[in-house]
């Protein structure tokens, strides 16, 4: 690939990264948010017991609908996985799958936080563990992904 298709991929990934981001903050923090009680009215939710949200989503799914339940469950994984996939696209130095992993953790962390603080939604330990998985599987897609195109490039320069 020629200096100018790297810088041009580069440049759109960099766009799609902050696109994303938007959306994210948008999603997490003011959709559906409007018309709800002032700061002080607003209570604390938070949950610090893993899979509690998780085991009541799906003991409640009759209730609650299967559109409901998918919506939490993958909804935060799929959330994630652009966090694992844009960044190494963009920069050869965040190529780790450890340190993309940790990184959507860490960003995770920081949403629920302020989730919590602000009292917009719950901080919720089940979601740091689905965002982290979304993230690694955006970075596994990646790695896959990367892994053919290097694998295709060194097979086109045999033939030639």
């Amino acid at each position: 690939m020629n200096r100018a298709t790297k810088k041009k991929i580069k440049t759109v990934g960099s766009l799609l990264f902050v696109v994303y981001i938007m959306a994210l903050i948008y999603f997490l923090f003011f959709a559906e948010r409007y018309g709800q009680r002032s700061f002080e009215e607003r209570e604390y939710h938070y949950n610090l017991v893993l899979f509690q949200e998780i085991k009541r989503f799906w003991t409640y799914r009759k209730q609650l609908g299967i559109w409901a339940v998918m919506a939490n469950l993958f909804g935060n994984i799929l959330g994630f996985v652009p966090f694992g996939f844009i960044p190494p696209v963009i920069s050869s130095n965040a190529r780790g799958f450890f340190f993309i992993t940790f990184s959507g953790f860490a960003l995770s962390l920081c949403v629920e936080t302020a989730q919590l603080i602000t009292k917009l939604g719950c901080f919720d330990v089940d979601d740091l563990v689905m965002n982290t998985l979304g993230t690694a599987i955006g970075y596994v897609a990646f790695a896959v992904c990367h892994f053919l195109y290097k694998k295709i490039k060194r097979a086109k320069r045999r033939r030639n």
